[in-house]
């Protein structure tokens, strides 16, 4: 397993040197990634989001914005990540009320040559930390869990959908 997995890592040279993969020669395709992770909050915490009544504001408005501006940064914050022109950018919320968790989904699209899972999941974390900032104040105890890939499609490595998200 351990030699297997070696021989997949793209970010890594014959000797070990953490690299930047040469996308050069690849195709432009169109890619789009999905991923989405939670946030777990106390019941009051919860009302407070849902009911928009944070002192600090319009915590999902503001979360939204967020990890979209984050997908657009995601070269700036990766060491190897290739900067890209990205053609849509979104990120919505599912709010879980019987286990007072917000979910975040990011969808992210562009014709290039490289993937746009690494923005798609560093616009979650970046929502659901800028909702934790938004409401630290009131519950220090909220826990960001699950950020996963959803989906991706497009490029050389095709479709992928993670167990128990098929749509």
């Amino acid at each position: 397993m351990a030699d297997q997995t070696k021989q997949q890592l793209n970010h890594i040279d014959a000797h070990g040197n953490a690299i930047m993969v040469d996308v050069g020669a690849k195709d432009i395709t169109q890619r789009i990634a999905t991923a989405g992770g939670r946030i777990k909050m106390l019941p009051a915490t919860f009302e407070l989001i849902e009911q928009g009544r944070a002192k600090k504001g319009d915590v999902l408005g503001v979360a939204q914005i967020a990890g979209i501006m984050a997908t657009k940064k995601t070269s700036e914050l990766i060491p190897l990540c290739h900067p890209l022109m990205l053609d849509k950018s979104s990120v919505e919320f599912i709010m879980h009320a019987d286990s007072c968790e917000i979910e975040a989904v990011c969808t992210v699209k562009t014709s290039g040559k490289t993937g746009v899972e690494m923005e798609a999941l560093t616009g979650v974390a970046t929502a659901l930390l800028t909702i934790y900032d938004m409401c630290k104040a009131v519950d220090r105890a909220m826990e960001i869990s699950s950020i996963a890939l959803y989906e991706k499609d497009g490029g050389k490595s095709g479709h992928f959908i993670r167990k128990g998200e098929a749509k």
